[in-house]
């Protein structure tokens, strides 16, 4: 059997993906492609628009704030760029633009404003916590922290359950881009003068996400917990300003807490 067929079909496929990254030229497909070489043109324009257009509103819907906050021509700008050297890797467009916090951390143009990562990283786990699946069932293996060793027990949080410590005054900053207040960007600018570090827990509450500020003491238990200490490690490792007790009753009360287990995993 000939498979000149199939090859050449899988060559052309590849070449045509390329050509859509900008590695390689697009006239250079011109003996790989089917149609008349001036539909060529057209088509070639066409998908050219329509992966700019589509770049740009899929990282938009991820990442509101740092649009914001850079502009809309900017922000166009970089998700084409992102588009070009990070493509998506799966047909979900939602799963895509992940890379953009390190790549603004990255940024030397953006050394300015050094907490538009922090903020792209919020952004990411709102947007995160809103694809999370529905999880309001009852928390189950609460009667283990009474009789197991805490060693070998481990909390789970509910699911888009996410905590960003941060170098800079992300809620406040976050929160003014949803003020209606005329002065609503007074108390971003005092904080970013006085370099104010804030921690910040992003979760589900039924349909909602909720965005709340949090003490860095809390924001580092939590962090251990999403990370997979057992509750031993975890306390152990956690500041002395911590309080377990307030902590898991109020955790209780908002239904954060998914279940207790004898295993890291879920």
């Amino acid at each position: 059997m000939n498979d000149d067929g199939p090859l050449r079909e899988a060559r052309r496929q590849q070449r045509l993906m390329q050509a859509l990254a900008g590695d390689i030229n697009p006239a250079d497909l011109q003996d790989w492609l089917r149609t008349p070489r001036a539909q060529q043109a057209l088509g070639w324009r066409a998908y050219q628009a329509n992966a700019a257009a589509t770049a740009e509103r899929a990282l938009a819907a991820a990442y509101p704030t740092v649009q914001q906050l850079l502009g809309p021509a900017s922000f166009a700008a970089l998700a084409r760029a992102l588009w070009r050297t990070h493509p998506p890797a799966e047909g979900d467009l939602a799963a895509w633009g992940d890379v953009l916090p390190g790549t603004l951390a990255d940024a030397t143009s953006l050394a300015g404003e050094p907490y538009l990562a922090d903020m792209a990283r919020l952004d990411w786990a709102l947007h995160r916590a809103e694809l999370a699946p529905d999880d309001d069932a009852a928390t189950t293996g609460l009667q283990q922290l009474a009789s197991d060793d805490s060693a070998h027990l481990y909390l789970h949080l509910r699911a888009g359950h996410a905590v960003l410590c941060s170098d800079h005054p992300v809620h406040t900053i976050w929160q003014a881009h949803r003020d209606p207040a005329t002065d609503r960007w007074a108390p971003a600018r005092q904080a970013l003068a006085n370099a104010e570090a804030e921690a910040v827990r992003v979760r589900r509450q039924g349909w909602q996400t909720v965005v709340e500020r949090i003490d860095a003491a809390t924001a580092h238990f939590e962090l251990s917990v999403l990370q997979g200490a057992s509750l031993a490690a975890a306390l152990a490792q956690a500041d002395v300003a911590f309080a377990f007790e307030p902590w898991f009753i109020d955790t209780l009360r908002r239904g954060a807490l998914a279940a207790v287990t004898t295993s890291a995993r879920r």
